[in-house]
């Protein structure tokens, strides 16, 4: 949903918890958010899920891997890496990248194995930063 859109109640809603964010989209996008996010628990079942700016997140030992978010006629993965994005070229082709984030259609299939495999990518490359040493 595009957040301008949603409505004075929507927007003064305080998310403790994904399952409250999840309560509170609408019955069309729930079903594909709800999908995202077991396609990410199961990818990385050690990350602790969270709601970080209003939306649902996903953390390794205090650092964020990966956020999404419902909108009117799509839902993004936050944030991708450049490493990311050139490695998926040719499965990303069909979605809207742009600056970190990936666009997926509501109206399309939730493409589980895609949201899975970008999520244990990024949980690698969090961890590979923190076990890099500090200059």
């Amino acid at each position: 949903m595009e957040r301008a859109k949603i409505g004075k109640a929507m927007a003064t809603t305080h998310f403790e918890t994904v399952d409250e964010y999840l309560a509170a989209q609408p019955e069309e996008s729930r079903a594909a958010l709800e999908k995202v996010r077991r396609a990410i628990r199961r990818a990385i079942p050690d990350a602790q899920e969270l709601i970080a700016y209003q939306i649902p997140a996903y953390k390794i030992d205090g650092h964020a891997v990966l956020f999404f978010g419902g909108w009117k006629k799509h839902y993004s993965l936050y944030p991708t890496s450049d490493r990311i994005i050139s490695d998926l070229e040719l499965q990303l082709a069909q979605h809207e990248v742009h600056k970190g984030t990936i666009r997926f259609k509501l109206s399309e299939p939730v493409p589980v194995r895609l949201i899975a495999r970008i999520a244990r990518m990024r949980a690698a490359e969090v961890r590979e930063r923190e076990a890099a040493p500090r200059r």
